[in-house]
């Protein structure tokens, strides 16, 4: 009998193995409750995910500080949390036998004004969006404590995370957020140890790698979320990527997920600055094939697998052997979060996304994210998907409930 390569398990550099290939990887789903919590909400997501089959989760954006937040309704894990909210949550994504890794973040500049918080990066240049540039704040450069300070701030978090019982974390290093910032040359304009080379630009990375490696029992997974590109002219590049990744792997890491992209051209949700990047997946996997061809930690990459036939041939390695081990299902369990147990059985279950053809890729882009979480509200609610969703409402009423988590998340700061 032939294994199918989805459902074979895969064991991880410190042993932990994965039980097939596929990962609900993260997706933000700005669910917290009061305080900034995991509640009933996303038990409820986390243990229907786990039903589906998947043999990883990864959770969406937990954040390390209080004032630095993706948005107003994300989770934050610090000493004064409720821990004991977080241990039920790990159990409900492991339901089903599946790992469960806490993705851990810090957004530096891409922080919305709205929260009230100041903003901060490597240096003190704002996010650039042409018709948007007051939605984000104006950040103001950390300090050389400020940045040691928060690479304890990681660490602390993955302590934590692990007392609750995740498997895992995921230190996110893409998308623009506060670690890729850093690592831009676009953004990071720094003349000091944090700046300037490519290994100047990496050491708050790779240190807050050592640190929470330090600091966490040996079983305990790891894993970067690393950009293979900025897709921004003079960003962040696919040499520089590798770069990077080879000197990850000498620090230790279990698994490195591939993506690119960030607010300014935001590759992840399947647009990008550049018309020519026409077909993101491709891109990412192809990407990911380079990467993997200079380290042998796993690679995942995430976006656009939504058919068996898709996920089978993005696992297939190339004539060199090098090829992708695990594949990240992100708006595919939105709309489906059974996938994985209906391609097991042989279904050719596949998802069609909504086509959103609007004339600014930045707007089409919420769209679609709005949609998105309308089927992640549902999905937490007990109910299934709903087909045909409208994305102008979607966008109306998820513009309307951030407001309305915005002035809740200012009302907790305050107090």
């Amino acid at each position: 009998m032939i294994t199918d390569v989805l459902f074979s398990p895969l064991t991880l550099p410190n042993g932990a193995v994965l039980p097939n290939r596929l990962c609900k990887a993260a997706m933000e789903e700005n669910l917290s409750i009061e305080g900034q919590l995991p509640g009933k909400e996303l038990f409820t997501l986390y243990r229907r995910w786990a039903e589906g089959g998947v043999g990883l989760q990864i959770s969406g954006n937990v954040m390390i500080v209080p004032d630095a937040m993706t948005g107003p309704a994300g989770v934050v894990l610090q000493d004064d949390s409720h821990l004991g909210l977080f241990e039920i949550w790990a159990q409900a994504g492991k339901a089903a036998g599946a790992h469960f890794w806490m993705q851990i973040n810090h957004p530096g500049r891409q922080v919305y004004a709205a929260m009230g918080e100041q903003a901060v990066g490597p240096s003190d240049i704002a996010v650039n969006i042409p018709g948007f540039d007051k939605l984000l704040a104006k950040p103001r450069a950390l300090t050389n404590s400020e940045i040691e300070s928060l690479i304890l701030r990681f660490t602390r978090t993955a302590q934590l995370a692990e007392q609750a019982g995740f498997t895992g974390v995921q230190i996110h290093a893409a998308h623009g957020y506060l670690i890729s910032q850093f690592l831009s040359p676009l953004v990071n304009n720094r003349t000091d140890q944090w700046g300037g080379s490519l290994e100047n630009r990496a050491r708050f990375l790779l240190e807050t790698l050592r640190a929470v490696k330090a600091a966490v029992s040996p079983d305990f997974c790891l894993s970067v979320k690393l950009n293979s590109a900025d897709f921004q002219k003079g960003g962040f590049e696919l040499d520089d990527a590798k770069w990077v990744a080879m000197e990850l792997e000498k620090i230790g890491l279990d698994l490195l997920e591939m993506s690119g992209g960030n607010y300014e051209s935001p590759a992840m949700t399947g647009t990008t600055a550049h018309t020519s990047t026409a077909k993101r997946e491709a891109y990412f996997i192809e990407f990911a094939r380079q990467v993997s061809s200079v380290v042998s930690t796993p690679i995942m990459v995430t976006g656009g697998i939504l058919s068996p036939e898709v996920a089978r041939n993005a696992l297939t390695e190339d004539d060199q052997g090098f090829g992708v081990k695990v594949l990240g299902l992100g708006r595919g369990l939105a709309f489906n979060p059974d996938l994985p147990n209906l391609w097991k059985v042989g279904q050719s279950s596949s998802v069609d996304l909504p086509k959103i053809n609007w004339s600014s890729k930045t707007l089409a882009s919420l769209a679609l994210m709005s949609v998105s979480k309308t089927q992640l509200k549902r999905l937490a609610s007990g109910k299934p998907p709903k087909i045909g969703v409208s994305p102008l409402l979607a966008t109306l009423s998820d513009q309307l409930k951030t407001r309305l988590q915005t002035r809740r998340y200012r009302k907790w700061r305050e107090s």
